[in-house]
């Protein structure tokens, strides 16, 4: 029935995975729209339960992903190249970052980039005094005096204290982080899995190719379908949360410049335009809307990160620049393994942010993982790993350095600017545009950054409609252009839809629904570094892991022994 549907709408596509997933995705948008608070309780009791009970699981998951990463670059295995031997990479380097930055967490620089560093500043990790600043923020008071009751705040012998010099580093080192390389071994993993089997051994482009090595060809099968089901679905609500910062951010940036109400029918049309950019751009194909969009977008963000260099505290940022990659490095291992142990017994502060930004990325990361994949072939998988941590790490660190910092300073200059609408109001998705009324020129920058924030927003909706219509059809080349369109406008609608039902709280809902759902996700990506590992011993004659010096070598010394005569 399935089979007749799919020649009936024109698709071309594998029809069990597509239409089990749209359905189970458009019956939980029903759900939550009629028992809001019944989906709310029960995902919340479990996503509590998981954040407390397996949060470690979680810190050293990523850690794992990352050393794993490191391990196989720096291996034999890194002379690999992901394709033919004479295969060679589709796109140039500026191009291909351009691509991975605009699909991966560009948006989320652009949302976080103010509004974590500030965070961190006002309430540091490390205190122990959150439940107080907690309370002083729900309590009234000007900013100014919320600035000084927490600069007086009594904190335990070794802690950091609120708006320190010490909680300044903490929470740059914080935000790195959270967008740095364990952010990115988060996608780079699975890109490189997709990669190796559709590149090496000619598998579709889905979720259960990368479990050939244990499950030979019932990847085909039942249970085949239902992995590449539940990867659909989680990678399309991965994404939701992401639209919904990224609509909160754009109403919020067109209040301050327009006086646009913040609201749920003026988030729902943002919705509406932003999903019609993207399906023109999807339309279009990889190699003409999403290649010259992203081009466009981290121009933007360039000059955007120039801008703030050069009309901000310059002598100051560079060396901020240079000291918070320090401070990166310094808390790199540590943070690494922090679980957030002590006090016995008390999750406390990681599991509302780390806890969660692992398991939002995870469930988001076969969206990435499969497009990074369709850029890269060509590359070895020594240049795919490094490049793909580089890169974009390199420019989050120079990100984090230059908005936190700035911000950081603001605040000391002018205590309470910041921290009060940021963390007092709790008006998160106004931090970026509250931070650039202190620069020249405001209302050009703010109208600038609502560009750059909506073009991020195109580039990974239609990026997220072409990976899964790849993780429902397997197919790279050609798919009908309807297919890509449907899971556009699809994903459009299930943000639009969870906004208009309960607007806040269905965003909020839907971030306890993503802890839960990102624990089978690290489960698959421990077995994604096995299946790799297997494959690639399996797979790669030992003369293909020799480095290109030495197969030189070899090959010369084949040839001078073809060229003596036979002995008699």
């Amino acid at each position: 029935m399935l089979k007749k549907l799919e020649r009936v709408l024109g698709l071309k596509t594998n029809p069990s995975i597509f239409f089990s997933a749209a359905f189970l995705i458009l019956a939980f948008v029903v759900g939550s729209i009629l028992f809001t608070a019944e989906v709310d309780s029960v995902f919340r009791a479990v996503s509590n339960a998981v954040k407390t009970n397996l949060g470690w699981l979680y810190i050293l998951g990523v850690t794992s992903f990352l050393l794993f990463l490191l391990w196989i670059a720096c291996s034999r295995y890194g002379n690999v190249r992901l394709g033919g031997k004479d295969s060679r990479p589709e796109y140039t380097n500026v191009t291909w970052f351009g691509m991975l930055f605009a699909a991966g967490i560009g948006s989320i620089l652009m949302f976080w980039g103010v509004a974590e560093p500030i965070n961190h500043f006002a309430n540091p990790p490390f205190s122990g005094a959150h439940a107080q600043v907690d309370a002083l923020a729900g309590s009234m008071g000007s900013p100014q005096d919320f600035a000084k009751r927490l600069g007086e705040m009594p904190v335990s012998p070794g802690a950091t204290a609120p708006l320190s010099e010490n909680a300044a580093n903490e929470a740059i080192g914080f935000a790195l982080y959270h967008f740095g390389l364990h952010t990115w071994s988060i996608f780079s993993l699975p890109a490189l899995a997709f990669a190796y089997f559709a590149y090496k051994r000619g598998l579709p482009f889905r979720v259960s190719s990368i479990f050939h090595p244990l499950l030979g060809n019932r990847i085909n099968g039942p249970l085949g379908r239902v992995i590449d089901t539940v990867a659909v679905i989680g990678t399309l609500f991965g994404v939701a949360v992401s639209v919904g910062l990224g609509t909160l951010q754009i109403n919020s940036g067109l209040n301050e410049l327009f006086g646009v109400e913040v609201s749920g029918v003026v988030q729902i049309l943002i919705i509406a335009v932003v999903t019609t950019f993207a399906t023109i751009s999807v339309a279009t194909g990889l190699d003409k809307g999403i290649k010259w969009l992203s081009n466009i977008n981290i121009g933007m963000a360039v000059a955007l990160l120039l801008f703030i260099l050069f009309t901000g505290s310059t002598v100051f940022l560079l060396r901020g620049v240079i000291e918070s990659t320090g401070t990166y490095l310094s808390m790199l291992v540590p943070l690494s393994f922090w679980n957030d142990a002590l006090p016995a017994g008390d999750w406390g502060w990681q599991g509302t942010w780390t806890v969660f930004y692992w398991a939002w990325t995870i469930t988001w990361a076969p969206f990435v993982g499969i497009f990074v994949a369709r850029i890269s072939k060509g590359r070895t998988i020594r240049e795919f790993v490094l490049g793909v941590l580089g890169s974009p790490v390199a420019f989050s660190v120079v990100w984090f350095s230059i908005f936190g910092m700035s911000s950081i300073n603001i605040e000391w200059n002018e205590p309470g600017s910041l921290i009060g609408p940021v963390v007092q109001e709790g008006d998160t998705a106004a931090a970026l545009f509250t931070f650039l009324e202190h620069f020249p020129a405001p209302e050009f920058m703010m109208g600038f950054s609502v560009l750059i924030v909506i073009i991020f927003f195109t580039t990974s909706a239609d990026s997220a409609s072409l990976v899964v219509d790849m993780l429902t059809s397997g197919n790279t080349t050609n798919p009908p252009v309807r297919q890509r369109i449907f899971w556009a406008v699809l994903g459009g609608t299930v943000a639009a839809t969870l906004i208009a039902a309960t607007g806040q709280e269905a965003l909020q809902a839907l971030e306890q629904v993503i802890t839960v759902i990102g624990l089978p996700f690290f489960i698959i990506a421990f077995a994604m570094m096995y299946c790799l590992v297997k494959a690639l011993r399996k797979d790669i004659p030992e003369e293909e892991l020799l480095s290109p010096r030495a197969r030189s070598l070899l090959e010369r010394e084949r040839k001078r022994r073809e060229a003596e005569p036979e002995p008699d």
